[in-house]
C-alpha cells in the first residue's frame, strides 16, 4: 500500500503505452473512505514552451492542427523533450524545429503542471531572443505555419481568446508582467511593450 496524499493505492496497472505515454490506473481508498480510482497520463518527455522575442518588439507564433480536438490552434513554439535532456537543450532544439530561429540568449521564466487532476506533465518555459531566422526543420507528424507579429498583437490575442493553447496564455502574461515589472532587459521591455 502507498499513501498519495489522502489517498491509499492498493494497486496500480498500466492501462496504456505507446512511444509518447503511459496511461495508469490506481485502485485504493478515497479520502472519503470508499473504494475509488484514479487515472493518471504520463508523458514519456517534457513540456517545452519558448517565447521568441525579436529586438524590434515582435514574436513568432506558430499555427497548427491539433488532433485531439480537431482544431487549429495560434501557439507559442513548444514541443516535447526527453527527460532525460536538460530542458534547455530541448528548448533550443524545439524553436529550430518550429520556427527555424536559433537563439543567442536563453531565460528559464515559468515551470508548471499543465493539468494536474489527470496528469504529471511538467512544463518548463524559456525566452528566447538574440535570434537569428534560418530553415524549420519539421518531423513528419507537422504542417507548422509561422507568423511574425508585435508582442503586444499576441497579447491582445490572448484577451480575445484567439490564443487557447493554456501553456501559451501562461507564457505571453508571464512576459508581460516581466516587461511591465521591470524584470527584462529595458531595451527589449521597451519594444515589447511600445513595438520599438
Amino acid at each position: 500500500m502507498e499513501k498519495r496524499g489522502p489517498w491509499t493505492v492498493t494497486a496500480k496497472t498500466k492501462a496504456f503505452e505507446n512511444p509518447y505515454i503511459e496511461l495508469h490506473t490506481y485502485e485504493g481508498i478515497r479520502p472519503d473512505g470508499a473504494p475509488g480510482i484514479y487515472g493518471v497520463m504520463s508523458p514519456k518527455t517534457y513540456a517545452i514552451l519558448i517565447l521568441p522575442l525579436f529586438a524590434d518588439g515582435t514574436t513568432m507564433l506558430v499555427g497548427q492542427h491539433r488532433f485531439p480536438l480537431d482544431n487549429y490552434s495560434w501557439e507559442i513554439p513548444e514541443g516535447g523533450s526527453p527527460k532525460t535532456d536538460p530542458p534547455l537543450d530541448g528548448a533550443i532544439r524545439e524553436l529550430k524545429e518550429e520556427t527555424g530561429l536559433i537563439a543567442e540568449h536563453w531565460r528559464e521564466i515559468l515551470q508548471a503542471e499543465t493539468s494536474n487532476s489527470v496528469t504529471d506533465e511538467l512544463a518548463f518555459g524559456f525566452l528566447a531572443w538574440g535570434l537569428e531566422e534560418g530553415e524549420q526543420e519539421l518531423d513528419g507528424t507537422e504542417v507548422v505555419e509561422r507568423k511574425r507579429l508585435p508582442f503586444m498583437a499576441a497579447l491582445d490575442m490572448v484577451m480575445a481568446g484567439e490564443i487557447r493553447d493554456l501553456p501559451s496564455v501562461a507564457m505571453i502574461l508571464k512576459a508581460h508582467y516581466m516587461a511591465r515589472s521591470g524584470q527584462l532587459d529595458p531595451a527589449l521591455s521597451r519594444a515589447m511593450l511600445n513595438g520599438g
